[in-house]
């Protein structure tokens, strides 16, 4: 289960993926219940996302040129002083009470672009340290480092909020507080970085411009039908399928009347049901079938999304989360593997920012679940993104049938091309 743990420089990168989502997931919490306390919108809930994740649409081209072209340690580093310096910034605003709704679009925008250079090159870095033999491993032990933080961290920024806020402080106090804790985090991710033997040296063979190098990713995206039908699975149905996670501060306040606490119990279910669906997946990473699985898994993904919507309790709510974030961490990591598993080196960071610019495009995905949730209710939205994850993964099945037929384990150079 912990095979790729084995490798040092991948330990580091562990450590570093550990407080660097650690953070990202108490800010998620502190960021959302501060936002819709302050505005009562779920639409300016999506805004917010929107601002933070459409710069992978504008910028990750050009991260992954430079993620190919230059030393990934060295783009990583830069990322994250740069993150750690923005998120000190807006701890301290937000503290002084002098937070607007407009700080935390204009953070997103920076947060976003940093995030848009530097990412490219954090994700092709991983099969270059531990091989191909143990990737599977390793991007499902990612996973699990995502999920255990959704436990862990929603949990500690519900209770930490909860806690100052009943001791009398204001909600910007105790979320300025927060966002402090956040960014000590990511001091720590900076340092295990920096002690990486691995530099990643430039793969990228072509002496082109960045242009050419952009459009080759591009053709080699299109001419690849399992790497275009896994980008296409990993935004439009995974999108509807992560709807919940986006919207839940709006869930937990309108559906259930629930505090920042309960925001944070639904969080950690949703994060544990992901942590085990990880975990299943390193340990049986090796198993062939892992395209008819991801298709199972996306459909019963959907049904368990659909009893979330219509729950009215905060115990089935946190089962049915539990179940939706195991469907959903076994789908994802799948999607990655065998992604990276089927990509040339030498574009490799080039694809990677193509999936990140395709993934930034979720927010834009969910406006129309959002404007929904603000007309008819959040249930009936959240009801309506389930029944569109089955449609969706119908169509998929359809449109590109070579990914059921996917049957690749780690190691295996051919995936079940026609």
């Amino acid at each position: 289960m912990f095979a790729s743990l084995r490798v040092r420089d991948f330990r580091l990168l562990w450590v570093s993926s550990l407080a660097a989502t650690f953070s990202m997931h108490m800010q998620m919490v502190a960021r959302g219940w501060l936002i819709y306390d302050m505005t009562a919108s779920p639409m300016k809930l999506t805004w917010v996302m929107l601002s933070f994740m459409l710069p992978s649409v504008v910028f990750s081209l050009a991260g992954g040129v430079l993620a190919d072209r230059v030393h990934k340690k060295s783009v990583m580093i830069g990322g994250q002083v740069l993150n750690t310096i923005a998120t000190t910034l807006l701890a301290t605003i937000v503290f002084s009470g002098n937070v607007t709704f407009w700080h935390f679009i204009y953070f997103g925008l920076f947060n976003g672009t940093v995030l848009a250079f530097s990412m490219p090159a954090r994700m092709a870095m991983v099969p270059e340290i531990v091989g191909r033999d143990t990737l599977v491993n390793a991007m499902a032990l990612q996973s699990a480092t995502f999920n255990l933080t959704r436990i862990l961290g929603p949990t500690l920024a519900g209770m930490l909020l909860a806690a100052m806020m009943g001791a009398g402080m204001s909600v910007t106090g105790a979320v300025g507080m927060v966002f402090y804790t956040i960014a000590l985090l990511s001091l720590v991710a900076v340092v295990a970085t920096s002690q990486l033997h691995y530099r990643g040296a430039p793969t990228a063979a072509s002496q082109s411009g960045a242009i050419a190098d952009i459009v080759e990713g591009f053709r080699y995206t299109r001419n690849d039908r399992i790497v275009l039908g896994l980008l296409i699975m990993g935004l439009v149905p995974m999108t509807f399928g992560f709807t919940a996670s986006f919207l839940l501060p709006a869930y937990n306040k309108d559906v259930l009347h629930g505090g920042p606490d309960d925001l944070g119990l639904l969080m950690t279910a949703m994060g544990a049901g992901a942590l085990i669906g990880s975990l299943t997946l390193a340990r049986y990473g090796h198993a062939g079938g892992k395209g008819r699985l991801m298709f199972a898994t996306s459909f019963a993904w959907a049904l368990f999304l659909g009893v979330f919507a219509l729950s009215q309790t905060l115990y089935l709510s946190m089962v049915a989360a539990a179940l939706s974030g195991l469907c959903g961490a076994l789908v994802g990591s799948l999607n990655m593997a065998v992604t990276q598993l089927s990509i040339r080196e030498e574009v490799r960071g080039r694809v990677m920012s193509i999936m990140m610019m395709a993934q930034g495009l979720m927010p834009v995905f969910i406006i129309p679940i959002s404007l929904l949730a603000e007309l008819t209710g959040i249930g009936l939205a959240l009801f309506a993104s389930a029944v569109l994850l089955f449609a969706s993964m119908v169509w998929m099945g359809i449109a590109f049938p070579e990914l059921r037929r996917i049957d690749k384990g780690d190691g295996e150079a051919t995936a079940a091309r026609p």
